[in-house]
C-alpha cells in the first residue's frame, strides 16, 4: 500500500465519487480505478461499494479510513516540519459534541496566539467522530460525557479504541429552552410538564445512537422528537418550535445568545440525571503544551 494510493481512497471518500476525485486529483478515471482495485487486492476486502450517485465506503472501508487519514496526517506534519521555513505553526485541534464551553475556551486560548502563526482548529461533531478523530490522532482532545447510561458500552468502545477518559466536572441535568417557552418561568421541569413539547436532539447516524446521544435520557419514549445537525439549528428550532432540549446547564450566553434558559430536570430516578464531562485522548500520550492550556481554559471558565 503506498502513500499515494491512501491519498486516492481518502478523495474518493470525501468526493462521493471517482470521477469528481479523479478531477480533483488530476488523474484519469481509468487509472484512479486500477490503483483502487490493486489496493482492494492487495488488503483482500472491498473498499467502495457503487451506487447509481457514485461510491460509498463498505463496513471495511470505514474501518481502514482512521488508519489512513492518520498516516496521510502525520507525513504531511513530517514534511511542513522538514520544510524550508524556520518558523514552525503551531497546531492544535479539538473534537467536541456541541458544547458552547469548549469553543469559548478555544476563543480564550486563541488571543494568546494572535502573534504566532498557527493552524488550530475546533470542530463540534457527532459522538462517533469525537471517538475516531482522538483515536486517528487528527484531534489530540475530544470532548464528550458519561452517564449511568452510558458509561459501561462507551468505556469499551473507548476501550478498544486505546482512549483514556479524563473527568472535568460532574453536572445535574438541565431542560434548555428559549425565554419565550411556555414554561419559561418554571424553577424546574419534569418529563409529565415537557411532554407535549419536542424535544431536541443532535443526530448521530449511527444504529447505536442511544450511547452516542449528546442528551441524556435517550431511550425514553418521546411524543414528539426532532433532530438537528448544528447548535445555530437547535437554537432555532426551540424558538420555532417550543422545543426543548436536555444538557448539562453550562451554557456559554456569549456565543448562544441571551434569549434562552437552563431550568433544572428532576427525574424519578435523581441517578439517570448525573453527567460526567471529560475529555478523551490517546492513551499513554501525554497532552501538548497547547492541550494543557486549552484544557486549563475550560477549568478556569468552569471555575474549577
Amino acid at each position: 500500500m503506498t502513500l499515494q494510493q491512501m491519498l486516492y481512497v481518502i478523495s474518493i471518500a470525501e468526493y462521493g465519487s471517482i470521477n469528481k476525485a479523479s478531477e480533483a486529483l488530476y488523474v484519469s478515471q481509468p487509472s484512479l480505478t486500477a490503483s483502487l482495485q490493486a489496493l482492494e487486492k492487495e488488503v483482500g476486502f472491498t473498499i467502495f461499494t457503487r451506487n447509481g450517485r457514485g461510491v460509498s465506503l463498505t463496513e471495511e472501508g470505514s474501518d481502514l479510513m482512521p488508519y489512513l487519514h492518520k498516516v496521510c496526517d502525520q507525513n504531511r506534519e513530517l514534511l511542513e516540519y522538514l520544510g524550508k521555513s524556520k518558523i514552525r505553526k503551531k497546531k492544535f485541534r479539538v473534537t467536541t459534541q456541541h458544547y458552547s464551553f469548549a469553543v469559548k475556551a478555544f476563543v480564550e486560548l486563541l488571543k494568546e496566539y494572535d502573534s504566532a502563526e498557527y493552524e488550530f482548529a475546533i470542530v463540534e461533531a457527532r459522538t462517533k467522530s469525537v471517538i475516531s478523530d482522538v483515536a486517528s490522532l487528527r484531534s489530540e482532545i475530544g470532548l464528550l460525557y458519561l452517564s449511568s447510561f452510558n458509561r459501561s458500552a462507551m468505556t469499551k468502545i473507548l476501550k478498544n479504541e486505546n482512549l483514556e477518559f479524563h473527568h472535568i466536572i460532574n453536572c445535574d441535568a438541565y431542560v434548555y429552552l428559549w425565554k419565550g417557552h411556555p414554561l419559561a418561568g418554571r424553577k424546574e421541569l419534569t418529563f409529565d410538564d415537557l411532554r407535549e413539547y419536542p424535544c431536541l436532539s443532535f443526530e448521530q447516524g449511527d444504529a447505536s445512537y442511544f450511547y452516542y446521544a449528546e442528551e441524556i435520557l435517550s431511550t425514553e419514549e418521546y411524543k414528539r422528537q426532532v433532530w438537528a445537525n448544528d447548535r445555530a439549528t437547535m437554537l432555532n428550532l426551540m424558538i420555532g418550535l417550543n422545543g426543548y432540549t436536555l444538557c448539562s446547564g453550562i451554557i456559554c450566553e456569549e456565543l448562544n445568545g441571551s434569549d434562552y434558559l437552563a431550568i433544572p430536570f428532576v427525574s424519578e430516578n435523581p441517578d439517570d440525571c448525573k453527567m460526567e464531562i471529560g475529555y478523551i485522548t490517546k492513551k499513554e500520550l501525554q497532552l501538548s503544551t497547547i492541550g494543557g492550556e486549552y484544557i486549563a481554559k475550560i477549568s478556569d471558565y468552569l471555575g474549577l
